[in-house]
């Protein structure tokens, strides 16, 4: 079966600030890295101090954390991780201990305090902070292009020479669809949070060839401090709107310094980008609760603005849910094994993650980019931060299609609220279940997707008293099935899928078009195609089979929250 890819997927795009990246709101932000990073930490102590409003309370978290952070540098220390952190901490230790032995004045108490707390939180604020620079972003950007160009020249034409050949580009193997024009518009004229599924580490490379092809500005975004142990990355990281989140700082004094940096850079018209999710999806299963933590500071910059008077429609930040659609995932038998070892505790037992040097990571997209499966782009409607869809122009508009003002949320007797924690609370949740439900709308089923969903839950049911790990169990000689019942299992839930996508309730591939034999075959040949014991073949019998039900749960995994299981 072969799918020529529209014109209009391919479309050059001109860049949406025709006056290039002098205009572009992560450059000023750079320009001005220190004054940002000094606001930041002024704003977090401000935080800070209404969290933990007496002496007491200040003491103890600057205790925690302290406790906190020497106990990550004794468990879990990074390259990364600054030379001179052990002698920071203890020196803040022993101003705390010199507080509790001496018992100073008040007065000189709470100045201690008050330098230890800025001390700790500057340092958080220039850590996170990024350092966009020009001339290293050109650079990325064309070495991405060019590199992945070039293999998937040399993957489709016979010859060493084929790899500097152009016949190929990248837009013949990413397909992006949806809503790209209202983003452009909106991009133009607001602030755009995009939020995309999360499936592998290639997804941020990904996205961010998106957003350059789309001809939008760079985004800031969060990126793991662990990528920053690789020289490669942290060089160009470093230099392409990245800010650094470490995982593994949990204390109060770190969250509150990272979500007003991304708050406050949203509130200065900085395109953002983060995984709602939080991380890749261990199960395959597109994400149904999403972290609130970093999505809260959008409702925040928004109220923020409001407040600013900022109350222009196009003056607004939107919020753009985004889909990754993959026929395989690289990483998909160590992020299985993950998820079902979180799931079955001690009834599972997992690998570690494949992909955590630089030579593994380069290893990663080699093998990525020299396979002949296509990658789909699926750009959502544009919602406000109530989760209201919004036009062309930025009217936000209710769910009767009525117009309405979003400033009104932030509104209580007139006036605009100066913040209520308990009601943003709620708008976060509102929408971050607004962006699961565009996440499942504009999810584009692949043919592999929907074999694998066939598959599995054929084996659910044939062996429907056994639980999910004694199914995962199973001897590879009683998981068959007969090539017959498999095509009638997936024509049905073929004549489903496509009553949903005529419904909006999904979106399909071009490949699950036509002739449904056709459509199984692309569909076994692309599912977990890179994988060395595949999710699904074809036996000697002729049954369809599978060399590895764990990966065939995993991609059956992308088709679960639909309500299909009631069709087999």
């Amino acid at each position: 079966m072969k799918y020529i890819v529209p014109d209009y997927v391919k479309k050059k795009y001109d860049q949406v600030l025709p006056g290039g990246m002098n205009e572009w709101p992560v450059v000023a932000l750079s320009q001005n890295r220190e004054e940002f990073v000094q606001a930041v930490a002024e704003e977090s102590i401000s935080r800070i101090k209404a969290l933990a409003p007496t002496r007491e309370a200040l003491i103890e978290e600057i205790e925690t954390t302290v406790f906190r952070e020497k106990l990550r540098i004794k468990r879990n220390p990074w390259a990364v991780d600054p030379e001179d952190e052990e002698h920071f901490l203890n020196s803040i230790k022993a101003r705390l201990l010199d507080i509790s032995q001496n018992n100073p004045p008040k007065e000189e108490i709470d100045e201690m305090l008050d330098e230890m707390l800025y001390e700790i939180v500057f340092r958080y604020s220039d850590e996170i902070a990024g350092n966009f620079k020009k001339t290293r972003y050109r650079m990325a950007r064309s070495l991405v292009t060019f590199g992945f160009a070039r293999l998937l020249n040399a993957s489709r034409a016979r010859g060493f020479w084929s790899i500097f050949k152009t016949k190929f580009t990248l837009q013949d193997k990413i397909h992006i669809t949806g809503e790209v024009e209202q983003l452009r518009t909106l991009a133009r004229k607001g602030t755009i949070i995009m939020v995309p599924t999360h499936f592998s580490n290639l997804d941020s490379i990904l996205i961010g060839w998106v957003i350059s092809a789309l001809g939008l500005p760079a985004f800031i975004y969060g990126a793991g401090l662990n990528l920053f142990n690789i020289k490669i990355f942290a060089y160009f990281m470093n230099s392409l709107g990245a800010y650094k989140v470490d995982r593994r700082k949990k204390n109060a004094l770190y969250l509150e310094t990272l979500k007003t940096y991304s708050s406050m850079a949203i509130q200065r018209g900085c395109h953002s980008l983060f995984f709602p999710g939080g991380t890749r999806s261990r199960s395959g299963q597109i994400e149904k609760r999403l972290k609130l933590g970093l999505l809260s500071t959008a409702i925040e910059a928004q109220r923020v603005n409001y407040q600013k008077g900022k109350r222009d429609a196009l003056e607004k930040i939107f919020v753009v849910p985004v889909t990754l659609n993959y026929n395989f995932v690289l990483e998909a038998p160590s992020l299985i094994s993950q998820y079902l070892k979180l799931q079955g505790q001690e009834r599972y037992y997992v690998e570690n993650d494949e992909y955590s040097t630089s030579y593994k990571i380069s290893a990663f997209l080699v093998k990525f980019f020299t396979k002949g499966s296509h990658i789909s782009v699926s750009i959502g409607k544009a919602m406000d931060v109530l989760g209201n869809y919004v036009d062309i122009q930025g009217n936000s508009y209710d769910k009767n299609n009525r117009v309405i003002d979003t400033q009104e949320y932030f509104t209580q007797d007139g006036r605009i609220i100066s913040q209520n924690q308990q009601r943003e609370d709620e708008y976060t949740r509102m929408l971050s279940e607004r962006i699961v439900e565009e996440f499942h709308r504009i999810n584009k089923v692949f043919a592999s997707h929907l074999v694998a969903f066939t598959a599995f839950e054929i084996f659910r049911k044939k062996y429907s008293k056994l639980d999910l790990y004694n199914l995962l169990r199973l001897p590879e000689e009683d998981l068959f099935i007969p090539i017959d019942e498999f095509k009638d299992t997936f024509n049905r839930l073929l004549a489903k899928v496509h009553q949903m996508k005529n419904e909006g309730k999904l979106d399909i591939s071009p490949y699950l078009m036509g002739d449904p034999d056709e459509m199984i075959e692309h569909g076994m040949k692309n599912v977990g195609m890179y994988h060395a014991k595949r999710p699904l073949i074809i036996d000697k019998a002729g049954n369809v089979t599978t060399q590895d039900l764990n990966l065939l749960f995993y991609y059956h995994n992308r088709l679960v929250g639909y309500n299909l299981e009631k069709y087999v």
